[in-house]
């Protein structure tokens, strides 16, 4: 077959990273979180008290930021000017800080770029809000993943609870609602469903479930 790739996008919470990492294990290809990518760049401007809500304050610093991923044990490890920074960036606050700098056009190019070259080697698997549409037009299969924001918001609260992490309900449902507000009005690459994309509403699916129903598009 070639390399191929595989395209899931969909709403921040849809359970597109946990659906991408089990399509790839099973398909024994790589897994590309492109989410993580733009949580690294947050991670720098907090860690070096830049504005991330500044276009111009993150532009200057993008090149002193050097992303790569690498791979262990099957599982994609994020490192930041060579640091892993996997675990790092889970954090709210690089949450946020994430969404507002994936709106800037010169990240967004960056990351792009690392994104495609990672696809032109490998047969991939790879989420985010823009992959269908704008970085792998190509894909030989695209999913859009959709789930109603309760739904969303349960599967956040529920995933940051399980990591010992205290959180309130109601601000992460308030959050999401932020989040999707951002993705889909922003200029460039918002988040949209291609026209070719297969919909799965996975408010009432399991993981596995969507994870065949992929597998069988194939």
């Amino acid at each position: 077959m070639g390399h191929f790739a595989i395209a899931i996008d969909g709403p921040a919470g849809a359970g597109k990273s946990t659906i991408a990492k089990l399509v790839a294990k099973k398909l024994n290809i790589i897994y590309v979180d492109t989410g993580a990518m733009y949580r690294a760049v947050a991670l720098y401007c907090i860690e070096n008290s830049i504005d991330y809500n500044s276009k111009e304050e993150v532009e200057k610093v993008l090149d002193n930021i050097d992303i790569k991923i690498t791979h262990k044990d099957n599982n994609q490890r994020i490192i930041l000017n060579n640091k892993d920074v996997t675990d790092l960036i889970r954090s709210t606050e690089v949450s946020k800080g994430s969404s507002a700098v994936a709106t800037i056009y010169a990240v967004r190019i960056k990351m792009v770029e690392i994104q495609r070259n990672i696809a032109k080697n490998n047969s991939v698997v790879m989420d985010g809000r823009d992959i269908g549409t704008y970085v792998l037009p190509n894909a030989k299969i695209k999913v859009f993943l959709t789930a109603s924001v309760d739904e969303r918001a349960k599967r956040r609260h529920k995933e940051l609870i399980e990591k010992g992490i205290k959180c309130d309900f109601e601000q992460i449902k308030k959050d999401i609602e932020e989040r999707d507000k951002n993705d889909s009005t922003r200029e460039f690459a918002p988040l949209k469903k291609a026209d070719d994309a297969v919909e799965i509403d996975t408010t009432k699916l399991n993981i596995e479930e969507v994870v065949e129903k992929i597998i069988e598009l194939l």
